[in-house]
């Protein structure tokens, strides 16, 4: 490699997205006026150049490297408008000159290891602006220098040293170059010294294809170009770069929420709207300070605030009054800041953190010229967000959908096929009631709503998404086909399936619904999991009452509601042989048993006669675990199929001395699971439940005190008092309570004392168990 003439060629080194940069790079264009522009970036994106600089494009935008192969992976490379790559660009186009991207190609981009040892990440990422750290306690080498010259972080060193000083292209580039070498003094390593070594080769090409070294001007981060210049270089090291993966390019919208959230990049853009703002100051950091003071100002008052004109010049002149004592060129973020606590809100820093601050990061969506074109899962999102005026900005918004209308329910259905194809944008946040402030996104409960409330918010990764799920379909319907299809073929049970028929209803894919009804048929025939039967039996319920209209399905309902009977018939099979099951799988048979008592009785379709002969046969079983004997005695009773007299000649035969106590604690456990307030309200079960109680020998009852404790706390205050008031009836103690007063007439101690004792042993023995 010719050294000596890639050494003459004009290099500026660049720290991303920052103003001052990009203005001394103006300068130093206008006065080299070279022939050719190279750019830090993927060499196979020169083809996006003319839509990045066309009229139509606004930045931030970024370009979009994804794999096509099958596999999801995808990287970008943002633009603000003030980045200096991009300023380039636009330089090169408006002069004239040839302008490429010179950096590896994006399929290799995405076929490197990044997690790799030995990719030298920290010296390139501090040699472009951000901090660094060698280790998880240490503290970064960037911070470490930026605290030594009496700067508190270093992002407000780079404010005052390199964002805010005028500085000529002939100052800033020795000075970015020397900053550079120091951050880079030790070892760079592994990919990006590969890096350095393929783009190097590119310059020297253009140089090789009759272009003058002086006429070629190559725009990249500080830490290539100072390789570049030392010559610390290796050619060698490119051949270890692994083959690239299929792959395509293209431009989409960026925002500056994106931007800010790029620091641990290099980025070093704490707040892209404020640098927006210096950048069209032509980096007049005053000004911009009290363009953002007058935003602060206007936010205040739109709460309701007190903020006059006369606060925001006061804020304005402490900001530049912090600055000078700090001898810094102009006021920064950090001096932004604390004039803004002080005067505006009063010293009260609660305003600028939930609000004021979220203004100098900025909400800004950028725009990408229509020649670029967009895939068509891009052209459907946007037509739909747009017809159906949905939240379009990178801020979240919440509104709500009444689903009683088609166009609402269209809405819904665009949103869920989002969700279920993993595109981000819109997020589930309740149903609109108070008492139900976040449920269930899809299944069973997106099918019984008749209101929800979404909470959406567009950012770069919604465009990423759709454009990496191209490769499944070439239409929301389709891709969420796709997806769903996957899910069935990897079902092992009637429930799995029956959710993915649930959630081919609720994003109306009519292929899939017929798919899935067919699944649950066949796992349904084999599957011996009561629980997954009882969950299926659900579903094709809710769709029986629902009904598959939301999917548009061909299907009809009349099929649904056939493999809904066959289901939950199978399910009843199942009930004895899976109610005699081990402690461990006790909760989700009882859950089950639930579920088909809740089908039974709201589906008129369900065997119902079916399932009370079933509940009917637990309860007096003495094979199945107590636990689900106790749940079918409580269910009958509230369903009216047994009398009080009967339920607690039942509750008394299960509760009684002969019957083990760990196996009536569990059975206790089981019936108070159903309804506990009714059934302690029932004098008749209270005396069986206290006469229990007081026959269990001491020893036997410490023993099973941990299932009573579990079986009792689940009590309220409302069911504990009806069990004390039912407790003190049952043992006569109401009675003597309105003796009392003849009792004191009388000054009878010794009476009073008794029945004193024999109610605090009643209130003991309860508190002993709540």
């Amino acid at each position: 490699m010719d050294f000596a003439l890639l050494s003459r060629v004009r290099h500026f080194p660049v720290r991303h997205h920052s103003p001052r940069t990009t203005a001394v790079l103006q300068r130093w264009l206008e006065k080299v006026k070279p022939e050719v522009v190279l750019v830090e970036g993927p060499c196979d994106a020169t083809g996006m150049v003319d839509v990045l600089c066309d009229a139509q494009t606004r930045p931030p935008v970024a370009i979009l490297g994804y794999r096509t192969d099958g596999t999801p992976a995808s990287s970008l490379w943002p633009f603000a408008a003030y980045s200096p790559e991009y300023q380039a660009l636009r330089w090169a186009r408006a002069n004239g000159a040839r302008v490429e991207f010179i950096d590896i190609p994006v399929g290799v981009s995405l076929a490197v290891d990044r997690d790799a040892p030995g990719l030298g990440i920290e010296a390139e990422v501090a040699a472009e602006g951000a901090p660094v750290s060698v280790s998880e306690d240490a503290v970064p080498l960037t911070d470490a220098f930026a605290r030594s010259q009496g700067y508190r972080s270093f992002e407000e060193f780079w404010e005052a040293a390199f964002e805010a000083p005028d500085w000529s292209p002939e100052q800033f580039r020795p000075v970015l170059l020397a900053w550079a070498e120091v951050i880079n003094a030790g070892p760079r390593q592994g990919y990006h010294r590969q890096r350095d070594a393929f783009m190097a080769r590119k310059v020297l090409e253009v140089v090789a294809g009759g272009v003058a070294p002086e006429k070629v001007a190559v725009v990249a981060g500080a830490a290539h170009i100072a390789a570049f210049v030392a010559g610390d270089v290796e050619p060698a090291l490119e051949a270890k770069l692994p083959p690239g993966v299929p792959c395509a390019v293209t431009v989409i919208p960026f925002s500056f929420p994106r931007l800010a959230e790029q620091l641990g990049y290099g980025a070093g853009n704490r707040a892209p709207h404020f640098y927006q703002k210096a950048h069209e100051a032509h980096c007049d950091f005053r000004r911009a300070t009290l363009e953002v003071l007058l935003d602060f100002a206007s936010h205040l008052r739109m709460r309701g605030f007190s903020a006059s004109l006369s606060d925001v010049l006061e804020a304005y002149r402490l900001a530049v009054m912090l600055s000078d004592l700090r001898e810094k060129s102009a006021p920064g973020l950090d001096e932004l800041r604390e004039a803004t606590v002080a005067t505006l809100c009063r010293g009260d820093a609660t305003h600028v953190d939930d609000f004021l601050w979220k203004s100098v990061i900025g909400h800004q969506v950028g725009q990408v010229a229509s020649r670029i074109g967009q895939n068509s899962l891009q052209a459907e999102f946007w037509r739909e967000v747009g017809e159906r005026r949905l939240p379009r900005t990178d801020s979240a918004e919440t509104f709500a959908l009444r689903l009683n209308n088609e166009v609402e329910v269209g809405s819904s259905v665009f949103l869920h096929r989002l969700r279920v194809a993993g595109v981000p944008y819109a997020t589930l946040s309740g149903t609109g009631s108070r008492a139900q402030a976040a449920t269930e996104a899809g299944g069973y409960a997106a099918l019984t709503r008749v209101r929800e409330s979404w909470q959406a918010q567009w950012t770069p990764s919604t465009d990423v998404a759709l454009v990496e799920k191209i490769v499944l379909g070439d239409s929301l319907e389709g891709v969420t086909t796709r997806v769903l299809q996957e899910r069935l073929t990897l079902a092992k049970t009637t429930a799995e399936a029956a959710d993915v028929l649930l959630e081919s209803v609720i994003t109306g894919c009519p292929q899939t619904v017929a798919s899935a009804l067919r699944a649950c048929d066949v796992h349904a025939a084999t599957d011996a999991d009561l629980p997954s039967l009882a969950s299926a039996a659900r579903s094709l319920s809710g769709l029986m009452a629902y009904g598959t209209s939301r999917a548009h399905s061909a299907v009809g309902d009349e099929a649904v509601a056939s493999l809904g009977e066959k289901t939950f018939g199978r399910a009843l099979l199942r009930v004895r042989e899976a109610s005699a099951c081990a402690p461990e799988a006790v909760p989700k048979v009882l859950e089950a048993l639930r579920t088909l008592h809740e089908v039974a009785l709201s589906q008129p379709r369900a065997d119902k006669a079916g399932w009370l002969a079933e509940a009917r046969a637990l309860m007096e079983s003495h094979v199945v675990h107590p636990a689900t004997a106790g749940l079918a005695t409580g269910l009958l009773y509230l369903a009216r199929e047994l009398p009080e007299s009967d339920v607690a000649l039942e509750v008394g035969r299960r509760l009684s001395l002969a019957v083990e106590p760990a196996d009536a604690a569990a059975y206790l456990e089981g019936f108070l699971q159903v309804n506990a307030l009714v059934l302690v309200k029932s004098r008749e079960v209270v005396k069986a439940l206290d006469a229990f109680l007081c026959g269990v020998e001491p020893e036997r009852f410490r023993q099973t005190l941990p299932v009573l404790r579990r079986a009792l706390g689940t009590l309220g205050a409302t069911e504990r008092r009806y069990l004390m008031e039912n407790v003190m009836g049952v043992r006569h103690l109401k009675d003597k309570g309105r003796a009392v007063k003849a009792v004191l007439e009388e000054k009878d101690k010794e009476t009073l004392k008794d029945m004193s004792a024999e109610l605090g042993k009643a209130l003991d023995d309860l508190d002993d168990l709540l």
